[in-house]
């Protein structure tokens, strides 16, 4: 084996695949290494979008993709116009998956399983002739003065393996002391806090309302400049729903120093104001002034929802809109655009822990996603400090990076 033909990628996620296979399908006189700490391949792929995996983002530009990104976005840009969605859709379909595109622009394979996705993938590393080490750790990682690197290996295939090149796709990690090894190699971390989470309200006036949805609702955080709009969602522990999610993702760092202890406000009729929605209730009554007002969800809210609302603001079961006095009907307004939940914590959603934080992207080349400051090493996927909101888009931007700097280690390979 000569030792300079090489290489070894760490990881076996999403960006770690796609950096295998990028190289070894580039340069097939490589030898490629994919070595994974645990005894399991592509964990997140198969528990995405709750098991159907939401492959990328249906988006035809860079400048549509990296709208999607609270960090990272201007830096994505150029990488996005080499591998974008475009191109993910056409790499899997060269391969025999088709993806399908829902309304909302998320993409999924036309089978609605996760399965197809990771299967797709060992398939291509296979057929790449990708070697994978399972159950294996690379305890240290030392250049070497004439290039490339040398790894301890520990675990199932302990040894001491030379390398040419370095991938590093190990993940986003929660706590900062988990990137302490790639200090060691003189790389600035920002550091991680969690993205992509639901918000806990212990007490909360909708707690007897789990599953309700709001296909549109705006969501903020009082005293901050941070909102989103979109669909919520009700549950036992909060509230959760893209608005929320997509909140948390842009005000992570922000929601991080307030300890995740605020005051969120909900506005479940985001098309009105205040005269606006005052003015549609006076002509509502003058119409129906016989109906009972709790029992008579308006403007396509759930009954549930309304009826909650409605009793929150002092209005009897009994109460019709002819009789309903107007402070009530003023409290009435105040709930339906700012009902304000105490959040007190947070919820990682589902399984899907993404972190914002990782290797600073100032210190990386970002056309072949290698390190300024050493040569050789290169980075893919959410060890960066790059995050994306839910939708496809943390996928897109491992598929990228893990394309880029895969294709980058095959060239060197060649020189």
């Amino acid at each position: 084996m000569n030792e300079q033909l090489t290489v070894a990628v760490l990881g076996g996620g999403a960006a770690g695949f796609f950096g295998a296979i990028a190289c070894a399908e580039a340069n097939p006189g490589l030898r490629v290494l994919l070595i994974e700490k645990t005894g399991k391949l592509l964990s997140k792929v198969r528990i995405s979008g709750g098991g159907r995996c939401n492959v990328t983002h249906a988006a035809d530009t860079a400048a549509q993709l990296v709208q999607h990104y609270p960090r990272g976005a201007r830096q994505l840009k150029e990488p996005f116009k080499q591998f974008g969605a475009l191109d993910t859709v056409r790499w899997f379909e060269k391969r025999g998956v088709q993806l399908k595109t829902e309304p909302d622009g998320r993409m999924f394979p036309v089978t609605d399983s996760s399965e197809t996705i990771a299967q797709c993938l060992l398939e291509a590393a296979r057929r790449a002739g990708v070697q994978i080490l399972l159950q294996t750790t690379a305890e240290q990682i030392t250049p070497r003065p004439q290039g490339g690197f040398e790894l301890q290996l520990t675990g199932a295939h302990a040894q001491t393996l030379p390398v040419s090149r370095l991938l590093v796709a190990t993940g986003g990690a929660p706590k900062s002391e988990q990137y302490a090894w790639l200090r060691q190699l003189d790389h600035r971390i920002e550091e991680p806090v969690p993205s992509l989470f639901t918000f806990n309200v212990p007490n909360s006036p909708l707690r007897e309302l789990p599953g309700v949805s709001v296909p549109r609702a705006r969501v903020r955080v009082a005293g901050e400049k941070l909102e989103y709009e979109g669909p919520v969602l009700v549950t036992h522990w909060g509230v959760s729903g893209p608005a929320v999610l997509k909140l948390s993702a842009w005000g992570a760092r922000r929601l991080h120093e307030l300890g995740y202890q605020s005051t969120t406000l909900i506005n479940w009729l985001p098309d009105f104001t205040e005269d606006t929605l005052r003015q549609h209730l006076l002509e509502f009554r003058e119409l129906h002034g016989k109906k009972v007002v709790v029992s008579n969800a308006l403007l396509g809210l759930p009954q549930r929802l309304w009826r909650t609302l409605a009793e929150q603001a002092g209005i009897s079961p009994e109460i019709r809109w002819n009789e309903l006095p107007v402070k009530l009907q003023n409290r009435l307004i105040e709930s339906l655009l700012r009902t304000a939940l105490a959040v007190q914590g947070k919820t990682t959603y589902k399984d899907e822990f993404v972190t914002c934080g990782g290797i600073s992207l100032s210190e990386i080349n970002m056309k072949t996603m290698e390190s300024r400051l050493v040569p050789g090493l290169h980075f893919a996927g959410e060890v960066l400090d790059v995050d994306g909101i839910t939708g496809g888009f943390n996928f897109q931007a491992a598929w990228t990076t893990g394309f880029l700097a895969g294709r980058a280690m095959a060239a060197s390979g060649r020189d």
